[in-house]
């Protein structure tokens, strides 16, 4: 570095050698046409070679000056970008992407945030919700080159917590019981009446290899199950709506759906949760590898996840 000119005299030649002008690179950088001769003039002292010929009211590129324009230009614009990064780095410090299947993220964590933000007021959750979230094996393949590449800090798996290179932390089991709306449920007072009824499926579920909906929810019950016929909604979040409407009966997590519940929306119909292995999941690339304002919402979910 100690060979280099002062970056500002290299920035003045760049322009001046770009617009063949010294008054057109003056105007340009908002300076005078003679600090601009001056910054050239130190600039060609310093590297003992002259740059320009000074013609009346114009001047011209030596051959020296034409062959080191192009990769001083290079070298500019690559220096703005890594400029650009630290900015952005700067800039989005506090912010934190986080990534989670569609119930869990609007029944889940967006109640929440107010507590996370009385904690990191400074800080930005940019709450993102896909079904690409769901683990369908027991071995999950998704790993920390997957979080960087979807630019996501923070994920909420719904699997069995397998990870290669990945810190999980376990936040909500898959705790799966019937629930339907209160009218719904004044004409079922048996499995059997309940079997009659039109039963809605969270298509979130059919994503697992080992997909848990009402057929194995009535097997657990020593009922047949495999002549139903399932309803089936794109995510949970469509799936719950159908149930708060007296559409049918729904396999649900109570705690996803405890706001419903507590509002008298939706009832449990039967106290008899479905065994799942499955469970909600936070992860994400643990300490070594991501900003500190991740680590702080992965902490953050954990603690919630407690008090539950």
């Amino acid at each position: 570095m100690s060979r280099l000119p002062p970056l500002i005299a290299l920035s003045y030649f760049e322009v001046a050698a770009r617009t063949k002008s010294f008054a057109a690179a003056a105007k340009e950088l908002n300076v005078t046409p003679a600090a601009i001769s001056h910054q050239i003039k130190a600039l060609e002292e310093h590297l003992g070679v002259e740059l320009f010929v000074r013609h009346h009211r114009r001047v011209s590129l030596t051959p020296a000056a034409r062959g080191a324009l192009p990769e001083l230009q290079e070298g500019f614009q690559a220096l703005g970008r890594a400029v650009d990064k630290i900015r952005c780095y700067g800039e989005e410090r506090l912010v934190v992407t986080v990534c989670a299947e569609p119930l869990f993220a609007t029944k889940w964590i967006v109640p929440r945030l107010h507590r996370f933000y009385a904690r990191c007021p400074d800080a930005e959750v940019r709450l993102q919700a896909s079904l690409h979230t769901v683990d369908r094996a027991r071995e999950s393949t998704f790993a920390a080159a997957d979080l960087k590449r979807a630019g996501i800090d923070v994920s909420v798996r719904l699997g069995y917590g397998n990870y290669a290179d990945l810190e999980p932390g376990r936040l909500l089991s898959l705790d799966l019981v019937p629930l339907c709306a209160p009218e719904l449920a004044a004409s079922v007072d048996d499995i059997e009446a309940l079997r009659g009824l039109p039963l809605l499926c969270d298509g979130t579920l059919t994503r697992l290899n080992e997909p848990y909906g009402w057929k194995a929810w009535f097997r657990q019950q020593g009922v047949d199950g495999e002549t139903l016929r399932e309803l089936r909604f794109g995510n949970g979040l469509l799936a719950m709506e159908a149930a708060i409407a007296g559409q049918g009966a729904l396999l649900g997590s109570r705690e996803l759906h405890r706001a419903e519940l507590s509002a008298g929306k939706l009832v449990v119909l039967a106290d008899r949760p479905l065994d799942c292995d499955q469970a909600y999941y936070v992860v994400s690339a643990g300490p070594s590898q991501e900003r500190s304002i991740a680590g702080e919402f992965r902490d953050w979910l954990l603690e919630e996840a407690g008090r539950a």
